[in-house]
């Protein structure tokens, strides 16, 4: 609920903002060396300041739509038809910014005359270009992971820095005997499922860094991973959440999901990759020793793995960790000492 709140209001807040520039900027050029064709004749400074009492109404109102979306339509409805509905959205979104501007600004002319008056066209197109444009951006943050877009805009990654950080690595148990009774078609419908429920993860503050076939890569700020257990807790909540779902793995793909992980923590460097399909990219053997990690949870019958250097930054509060000895892991000299965890009955 926390994290759901959390991402409501950052939607909010870039909505918001969004609208209060849109509408400034739209002020500024009609109201600079341009005459009003309309009724509504206002001064570029009332303007101005009219654009930030609606800049944030209506941005409100453009931002819940976008998280009715994002929590309901998701899945359900193809892209197109999505951007579709957004489009009819934005139409009755202009209707009722009319029908609200003729109560507080008409003077004493008909609501025909007022929505259909000189110059109105050019205005309504605008705000649906405007929320269009609002939704798109929306879609290219998503892509990109919270936040991310923004600090690729602002030039982050373009130098390489480094980072400590935590990542996990979380791999489908019997994908290939799943693949084979499903076919690829509802084999691929069950991963989407899957990552669906695995965002879970983000209300321990995990971020996506990658999905990798039937796999999902999850990292985190190292002060961020080790505060209140945060990492350690998403694991389990992702283990919750598809135990909470197993009725529907059973009914639609005769099966229940399960994922096994490996956990490590140190520094990385990251940076921006790519000119064609930019990305944002960790390297170094604090990621690579991850999925080594991850790997041997088979072989040490194992649900979640965890390096010793993780371990010592963790408090065993809620946990209990067994320690497996020093572990050759392929493409590593020296042995890494590793640590099976369980979590203890609350």
């Amino acid at each position: 609920m926390k994290f759901r709140n959390k991402r409501r209001l950052q939607i909010l807040k870039q909505y918001i903002v969004g609208w209060t520039i849109a509408f400034v900027f739209l002020s500024i050029v009609r109201g600079e060396g341009t005459k009003d064709l309309g009724s509504v004749q206002m001064e570029v400074w009332e303007s101005i300041l009219v654009s930030f009492i609606m800049g944030p109404f209506f941005g409100s109102i453009s931002g819940f739509a976008q998280i009715l979306t994002e929590e309901n339509g998701y899945k359900q409805i193809a892209f197109q038809k999505l951007l579709m509905l957004r489009f009819l959205f934005a139409i009755l979104f202009v209707t009722f910014i009319v029908v609200l501007s003729y109560f507080v600004f008409s003077k004493d002319i008909s609501f025909v005359n007022f929505a259909f008056e000189p110059g109105s066209f050019a205005i309504y197109l605008y705000i649906v270009s405007v929320d269009i444009f609002m939704f798109n951006l929306r879609q290219v943050n998503l892509f990109f992971g919270s936040g991310n877009f923004w600090k690729l805009f602002r030039g982050e990654f373009y130098t390489p820095r480094e980072e400590k950080r935590i990542f996990m690595f979380l791999d489908l148990q019997s994908s290939t005997t799943h693949a084979e009774n499903l076919g690829h078609v509802e084999y691929s419908k069950m991963i989407q499922d899957c990552f669906i429920d695995l965002g879970i993860a983000l209300e321990n503050d995990a971020e996506i860094y990658q999905y990798v076939g039937d796999g999902v890569i999850l990292t985190w700020k190292l002060q961020d991973g080790i505060r209140e257990q945060n990492c350690l807790n998403a694991y389990y909540n992702i283990k919750k959440q598809l135990t909470k779902r197993k009725e529907y793995y059973k009914q639609n793909y005769n099966c229940i999901p399960n994922f096994k992980a490996g956990m490590n923590s140190g520094i990385v460097t990251v940076a921006e990759v790519g000119k064609y399909k930019k990305e944002i990219a960790y390297h170094g053997d604090t990621i690579n020793t991850a999925a080594r990690i991850q790997d041997q949870c088979n072989k040490l019958n194992q649900e979640l793995l965890i390096s010793e250097s993780l371990k010592n930054a963790l408090n065993a509060s809620g946990f209990v960790f067994s320690e497996l000895g020093s572990i050759d892991l392929k493409g590593k000299e020296k042995q890494t000492n590793l640590f099976g965890v369980h979590q203890t009955e609350s």
